[in-house]
């Protein structure tokens, strides 16, 4: 567990360091005088697109390398191991696949799109170049997490690609860009990038090597990969098509589509804030997942169940208050576009959908992991048949609230379907009486801090509440002792700090 740890750890804080280079992005993107709310709703759905893009032309590759490295990496000298090479061939296959398709639906797109959302049509084809990086990065993200290079894989995509769009945005706003039609285009070539610079990391470390001979584990398993990556393509696109469909829908039926997105987006991302210690868990965790299913560890798979599910909620209810106590005053005091509170609701919503999600800890990376990866399709299926009809009829009805009702609608109902399979089949719970200690100590520490601080304003005030919920919140975790790793924390801390006064 230290190694998971350490790692969750580092990654967090990268992460998070990432997010603060995000919010400056974010700073520029919104406030007076920059960018329209349209140009930045456009960025936010590109990523949108690009994630959609990436679901169906990775044809299941990640899940394929997570599940089975240890299988190649145990049984095959590494110039022999072929499951990379296939796994970047597949993937550029299913790429092509997903451009000649895109082609075909452009009139759609047009029908659909370009009486709200008229930018998007005029940059369609741009989303399919920022994809191609986000596919090929995201096999190699997967890789790099079984090399044990999840610290830098999260640099890359949390702080690196955030530089970029940062230095993007300068030459924008020092007119070195002389508009916004140069900046999109550089915009999608950043993920690229960004998979072409940890591409050429892993060649020079030589963690790469291509063989295009099937090795005899590819030929042994080849019947369980095949039925593996079926199940969990089919899975993953509909997760991914229920995680954007909230962007796409207010793009395509609202007036001024794309301004109302920018305003979601907002909201989206600072709930994103709230999601950064799952990354890192996730990316130091799936090695010991597939490890711990492939010895038949059932202790280990039960205590990395409770303890990120401890871990994540204790974080996850902590930002979430954090952000809900100064998000208005926030747009506020930085001088943002008006419009952009209207997006808090949106925020409470989501954030509480996030919580929720978090709390539930590493459950969809055990079930990919486990022989039972097959009902990751049947949860998405469920989480899709809800999700879909929901946000459409919400947004129609409640405009931009809508849609952040129901996901919260459906992400609960989705996780509660998953802690009851993985109960009934493994007698793995993610909770305990601590969570519940976890969520009641996060709302008293809200409502502490609401009152003895409402009449703060501005910078100020946004200092003094926030310091004052992370001492009375930091110290009811510590002494309620609700998770397991603080105290290792802080003890390695401590050793480090006086090592170096020595």
């Amino acid at each position: 567990m230290s190694t998971i740890r350490k790692q969750s750890l580092i990654s967090t804080g990268i992460i998070y360091f990432g997010f603060a280079i995000g919010l400056l992005n974010t700073y520029f993107f919104t406030r007076e005088g920059t960018f329209t709310e349209s140009e930045y709703g456009l960025t936010t759905i590109f990523i949108a697109i690009t994630s959609m893009i990436m679901a169906f032309a990775n044809m299941a590759m990640p899940t394929f390398i997570f599940k089975f490295y240890p299988y190649y990496h145990d049984h095959l000298p590494p110039k022999k191991n072929d499951m990379l090479t296939w796994a970047l061939l597949v993937s550029t296959v299913g790429f092509i696949l997903v451009v000649i398709t895109g082609i075909i639906l452009k009139q759609v797109i047009i029908r659909k799109f370009s009486e709200n959302s008229p930018m998007l049509v005029s940059y369609y084809y741009w989303t399919f170049v920022m994809g191609f990086g986000v596919t090929i990065y995201n096999i190699l993200e997967v890789y790099s997490w079984n090399l044990g290079k999840s610290v830098l894989t999260n640099f890359l995509k949390e702080v690196q690609w955030r530089i970029f769009v940062s230095i993007l945005i300068a030459l924008y706003l020092t007119h070195s860009i002389s508009d916004f039609d140069i900046f999109i285009k550089l915009y999608a070539f950043t993920y690229p990038v960004l998979a072409l610079i940890l591409f050429l990391y892993l060649v020079i470390k030589k963690k790469i090597h291509f063989t295009f001979k099937v090795s005899r584990v590819s030929r042994r398993y080849f019947r369980n990969i095949v039925n593996l990556c079926v199940y969990a393509y089919s899975g993953l696109i509909i997760f991914t098509v229920s995680q954007v469909a909230d962007s796409l829908v207010i793009a395509a039926v609202l007036d001024d589509g794309l301004s109302k997105a920018g305003i979601f987006g907002l909201a989206q991302l600072m709930t994103s804030v709230i999601q950064v210690p799952q990354r890192g868990i996730v990316a130091a965790s799936i090695g010991h997942l597939s490890r711990a299913w492939k010895e038949k560890n059932t202790e280990l798979l039960r205590r990395i169940y409770q303890r990120s599910s401890i871990n994540l909620l204790v974080f996850a209810s902590g930002i979430f208050i954090l952000i809900a106590l100064n998000y208005k005053e926030a747009v506020t005091s930085f001088e943002l576009k008006e419009k952009y509170l209207l997006g808090f609701d949106v925020f409470i919503l989501l954030g509480l959908s996030r919580v929720i999600d978090l709390g539930t800890g590493v459950n969809a990376q055990i079930i990919a992991t486990s022989t039972y990866w097959k009902f990751e399709l049947f949860s998405g299926v469920i989480l899709l048949v809800l999700m879909l009809p929901l946000t459409y009829i919400l947004t129609k009805q409640y405009d931009i609230i809508g849609p952040a009702i129901a996901h919260m609608i459906s992400i609960t109902i989705y996780n509660g379907i998953r802690i009851l399979f993985l109960w009934r089949n493994f007698s793995l719970f993610p909770f305990t009486i601590k969570s519940a200690y976890t969520v009641l100590l996060a709302a008293a520490c809200f409502v502490i801090t609401y009152y003895l601080f409402r009449s703060l304003h501005g910078i100020p005030g946004m200092i003094v509440r926030t310091l004052g919920f992370i001492i009375i919140y930091g110290a009811g975790v510590f002494y309620l002792k609700l998770s397991p790793d603080v105290i290792p924390v802080l003890q390695t801390i401590r050793k480090r700090f006086r090592g170096r006064n020595d």
